[in-house]
């Protein structure tokens, strides 16, 4: 999928878990709700980090963009070095390892124990990244138009603000995880959530996607995760533009109005 509807269907699944913690009689304060959807939304970007063209490599100008031939050139050298008989040749690294449940599971990790142990600063850089990616998925075509600096100034502000807003007393910064020291710990949730919807919807797409890679399956490692070919749809196509990205919207506002006590 394209990098808007990526977006919209990360910011869903994070206001469905709100809706579904609500119904189990633990709603989210409202601004996890908030932030969460929307680091959700970034995150749910990331994984094409190992694609030159994607949203997220364009997103923090030469920065982003040395990160991701880096990350191109260690998926593909992981994808060589696992690879069984089944799996084919390929040159690069996209849609390798970064589309799997480790990487998913590795950053979201990684992200809570940098928002533990670094600090407001820590958790301030982290909330800016993924607000910068949640304006340019959310807000592709305003992104596109404006220059990457308004875009970095307004997620920047974004994240100040929200910060302080978690951080007054019952607004969510020790939500889910109550113990001393233990603020923030939940950032990676929604990371990890990003990263998995991600990969969920390129796995809709024709060329499927590893998900579990390690986990062999048949000849293959890196086997294509996806349902029936008939099922499945090129990226940027109708379906994906008219059908998934409404779906997303419609899905999105039931979640909200069902983690907020209006359904």
């Amino acid at each position: 999928m394209m990098g808007p509807a990526h977006s919209l269907s990360g910011a869903a699944a994070w206001l469905g878990v709100g809706a579904a913690a609500a119904a189990a009689g633990h709603p989210m304060p409202w601004p996890v709700l908030v932030v969460g959807a929307l680091i959700c939304a970034g995150a749910a970007l990331a994984p094409d980090l190992d694609h030159k063209s994607a949203t997220i490599s364009r997103a923090f100008g030469p920065l982003s963009r040395a990160l991701c031939g880096v990350i191109d050139s260690l998926s593909h050298a992981v994808y060589q070095a696992t690879r069984k008989t089944g799996d084919p040749r390929r040159a690069g690294g996209h849609r390798t390892l970064t589309h799997t449940w480790v990487w998913a599971v590795l950053i979201g990790a990684g992200a809570s124990v940098l928002a533990v142990n670094g600090g407001r600063w820590a958790v301030l850089g982290l909330l800016f990244v993924h607000m910068v990616l949640a304006v340019e998925g959310l807000l592709w075509r305003m992104a596109r138009v404006s220059s990457d600096v308004l875009v970095w100034l307004l997620g920047a502000t974004s994240a100040w603000i929200l910060a302080e807003i978690l951080n007054k007393p019952g607004n969510g910064s020790d939500w889910l995880f109550t113990g001393d020291g233990q603020e923030y710990l939940w950032l990676g949730l929604p990371i990890v959530l990003g990263a998995l919807v991600h990969d969920i919807g390129d796995a809709l797409t024709v060329s499927g996607c590893p998900i579990l890679w390690p986990i062999p399956i048949g000849r293959k490692r890196w086997y294509p995760i996806g349902p029936p070919r008939i099922m499945r749809f090129r990226a940027g196509s109708w379906v994906e533009l008219k059908v998934l990205m409404p779906a997303f919207m419609l899905l999105g506002g039931a979640g909200g109005l069902g983690a907020l006590g209006f359904l």
